[in-house]
Parts: C-alpha cells; structure tokens; sequence
C-alpha cells in the first residue's frame, strides 16, 4: 500500500511538471523598472508629507511645486542656455582631467621610474581637500571661466587616475614579455594590450570621476557664476526661490544619472567577454 502511494505520488509529480512559480516572479520587470521603484515610492511619500503639512512648503516644497518651477524656467528660456554653458565646462574639465589622469598613469604604471617621479606627487594632491582650493584658484586665475574648469578637472583626474594605475599594474607581466616578442611598438602595446587589459578599471574610474565632474561643477558655479544652472540657483536663493533651488539641485543629479548611464552602456558593450 505505501509502495503504491509512493508510486502514485512519483507519477503525479512527474506528470504535474515543475511547481508553478510565485506569482511575483512570473510579472514582466525590467532592470530599469525595478531600480526606479525605490525613488518612486520616496517621491511618493514627499509629495504625501507635503500635502498633510509634515513636510514645511518654505523648508521643502513638494514635487508638483517644483515641477512648476522647472516649467516656468523652461519657458523663460533660461534652463536651456543654462545647460549648454554648464555642459560645456563638464565638457572641458573632465577632458583635460581625464588626458593628465590618462598619461600620469601610463607613465606610473609602466616603469618603475615613472612610479617614483609621477605617483607621490599624484598622491599628495589627492590628499588635498579640492573645495579648499577654491581661494587659491581665484588668486591664481581669477573669477571667469578658467577656475571653474580647473576645479572639474581636479576632481575628475584621480578618480581615473588611480583606477587606470591600477589597471594597468595588475596586467599579466607575460603580456609585456608578448609584446616585446611581437615586436610591438610603444604605441601598438598600448592600443592592442595595456589599454583592453586595463579597460574594466577604467571604465569604473570614469563612473566615479563624472560623478564627482557634477559634483564639483555645483561648487565651481558658486564662484561668481554669471551663467549656467548654477547661476538661476543663485538668483533663486536671493529671492527665497526654495523651489527652483532644488529643482536646480535635481537637475545637477539627473545629468549625474544620465552620464553614468551613458556608460554604463558602453561598459556592457565593451566589456561583453566578461562574466559578471
């Protein structure tokens, strides 16, 4: 009797086919999906505490208050030059942060030489608070555009720095001896082997250094700022704009989201082979 209750049961089971799923797994997510459920559901709640008056309308508005906000600076025009001329300095700062991040490393990493000459210097400045800076770089180079740049650049180059230095050192000392038996070039050992070994660091270093890129752009826009989003920021604090303040401060962020997104997509294409 147990025999047939246990075969009965081994033939329901192979017959019934796999257990069904939880019904929360079967639902059509995505990466994207799932990752925004956390910031909705927070969007949510602030816009809640606004309307029941836990949160103060003067300490921090709700959501659909600055969203008008945003769209009265669109219409005005203003929000669109603002973010061609902040663009622009995130432009010209991470490249010039990114060239001497790139060519320190190199240098570092490829000779014991170029470590001694090129990386305790690397290391003392990034000990340096980059904020702190700020006075030197008016003194040095007054209040224009060049403080602003500097300041971005700064701040991007040893993120990336240190990524690629370390890329570039954990590569197999049998690819040297390669290249040295293919009789590559400088520059063919570069572009063909240090560069694709090194490449999963550097990809994590450019996260990190545009990141900080925006990062430092809010605090170079405070320097005297007669364009950019840094500017209607200011203009807005004169006048108690609470609103169009941390819309400003929103927009900093989603530029922050968008470029790291930007490569993160470039990571995934780039870096197929990999198993993660």
């Amino acid at each position: 009797m147990t025999l047939a209750i246990g075969r009965r049961t081994a033939t329901e089971s192979a017959t019934a086919g796999p257990a069904p799923r939880r019904a929360w797994r079967r639902l059509p997510a995505t990466p994207a999906l799932l990752r925004s459920l956390t910031p909705l559901a927070l969007l949510l709640a602030w816009q809640v505490g606004s309307e029941t008056g836990a949160l103060s309308e003067r300490i921090l508005p709700a959501p659909s208050v600055i969203l008008d906000a945003g769209l009265e600076v669109w219409r005005s025009g203003e929000l669109g030059d603002a973010l061609a001329v902040s663009g622009q300095r995130v432009l010209l700062g991470f490249t010039l942060g990114a060239v001497v991040a790139v060519v320190a490393a190199v240098l570092a990493a490829s000779s014991r030489l170029g470590e001694y000459l090129v990386d305790p210097p690397m290391q003392m400045l990034r000990t340096v608070p980059l904020f702190g800076l700020i006075p030197v770089f008016i003194i040095w180079f007054g209040i224009d555009e060049q403080p602003k740049i500097f300041l971005i650049a700064l701040g991007v180059a040893f993120p990336l720095y240190l990524n690629t230095y370390a890329g570039i050192r954990q590569l197999d000392p049998k690819l040297d001896e390669l290249s040295r038996v293919l009789g590559l070039t400088t520059a063919e050992k570069l572009r063909d082997i240090v560069f694709p070994g090194a490449l999963p660091h550097v990809l994590v270093g450019l996260r990190q250094s545009l990141g900080i890129a925006w990062l430092s752009l809010i605090v170079a826009e405070q320097i005297n700022a007669s364009a950019g989003l840094g500017f209607i920021v200011n203009n807005a604090r004169e006048f108690l704009r609470t609103d169009i303040v941390i819309f400003g401060l929103l927009v900093y962020g989603l530029l922050g989201l968008i470029t790291d997104a930007a490569v993160r997509v470039v990571e995934r294409r780039a870096l197929r082979w990999s198993t993660r």
